[in-house]
């Protein structure tokens, strides 16, 4: 069975986005764009909330993004992707998009079933509190960024049940990242 996998950038002060959302401290280099380009080789769907796709559904697409990052570009347009969103009208915006507007647990757990590779949810720390509660995420990615910003939006706010869970494995990335890998303990 497809596992959900979540994978979030936090500060070492547990913030996802600054108090403007801005996420100019994620370190992002060499080393962390060949692990993005590991990560989406070994997932076959892209899973969003509204906010999270729509600013990237404004960035990959663009020129800048493809000729700046073309491997991730390539993957990140090319990839399955489904936005969540009560609000959204459709999804035709980006390449390989779809949009499901409710029954989240009933969708993920069709999704589940099908053959394939894991499914992830990239940002969207929204849609990711609310699979946590629904009991629909499998395994946590958490790359902690070496800065404190003191405010800003809180990794999983939101989240109304305690989840145990178990280190799988670390990763520390020359930057100073280090990525956590855990999963439910049931």
């Amino acid at each position: 069975m497809r596992k959900v996998l979540v994978f979030l950038m936090t500060t070492l002060d547990g913030y996802i986005a600054g108090p403007d959302d801005d996420i100019d401290w994620h370190t992002v280099d060499e080393e962390f764009n060949q692990f993005a380009i590991e990560q989406l080789d070994s997932v076959d769907t892209l899973l969003f909330g509204r906010k999270t796709f729509e600013g990237m559904a404004s960035y990959w697409p663009t020129l800048f993004a493809i000729e700046s990052d073309p491997e991730v570009a390539n993957r990140m347009n090319t990839i399955s992707k489904i936005v969540f969103s009560a609000t959204l009208d459709n999804a035709d915006v980006w390449e390989n998009s779809r949009l499901i507007k409710d029954h989240i647990a009933e969708e993920i757990g069709k999704l589940k079933q099908q053959p394939g590779k894991d499914l992830i949810i990239f940002g969207s720390s929204n849609l990711a509190a609310s699979m946590i509660d629904l009991g629909l995420i499998d395994e946590f990615r958490i790359m902690v960024n070496p800065v404190l910003i003191g405010k800003g939006k809180p990794l999983f706010e939101g989240v109304q049940n305690r989840v145990k869970l178990k280190l799988l494995n670390t990763r520390v990335f020359a930057s100073g990242n280090v990525l956590h890998y855990y999963g439910v303990d049931q």
